[in-house]
């Protein structure tokens, strides 16, 4: 019989960042909440969407299908973070607000489904436990410099925060999957012969 550790809750991530700041443990993150308590969410949302952001092997999607809507315009989902379609080498497209933009074409108007490499921001119970780690350990360092400013506290989480970066980086090189070949540089020697 396998045991499955539970995961770090959202809770759990909020009372770890107070705890840091000498604050007692909340019992919910609804209802009527301390300045501490809002301000410790607002700083936790603020990390994961900067972690998610650079794009790791849970949050991204190859080969996504974007497909025009009636207007012939691809609307973006509000947590797509990034949106590369270097596949089609016909079209530059970035990422305008909520659509997606032909730059080649000066357009929003797409004829055919583009499928392109998608880095969703996705919510915090959805994140593999690593990487919630690293987020909260990360939050928390920038909310005790923030409310308290204590070199002291900062020097020891910026220590917790090193470590849990790698191993966050050590579980994405496992899930990945990565080799050598991925990457073209790495591959242009051999393809020489």
């Amino acid at each position: 019989m396998s045991i499955t550790p539970p995961l770090l809750t959202e809770l759990e991530a909020v009372n770890v960042m107070l705890s840091v700041i000498g604050e007692a443990p909340v019992n919910t993150l609804s209802g009527a909440a301390t300045v501490d308590v809002i301000q410790a969410k607002a700083i936790l949302s603020q990390v994961s969407r900067e972690v998610q952001s650079v794009g790791w092997h849970f949050n991204i999607e190859k080969d996504y299908p974007l497909v025009p809507n009636v207007n012939q315009e691809i609307i973006l989902a509000s947590n797509m973070v990034r949106v590369d379609a270097d596949q089609f080498p016909e079209l530059d497209v970035v990422q305008r607000g909520l659509k997606l933009y032909n730059r080649k074409d000066h357009t929003f108007k797409f004829d055919k489904t583009v499928k392109a490499e998608v880095i969703f921001l996705l919510p915090f119970e959805e994140l593999p436990q690593t990487a919630r780690q690293f987020i909260v350990i990360r939050a928390a360092r920038i909310f005790q410099d923030r409310m308290v400013g204590s070199e002291t506290l900062h020097g020891f989480t910026a220590v917790d925060e090193q470590k849990a970066l790698a191993d966050l980086k050590d579980a994405e090189g496992d899930t990945g999957d990565y080799t050598i070949f991925d990457h073209y540089d790495a591959y242009r020697p051999l393809d020489r012969f």
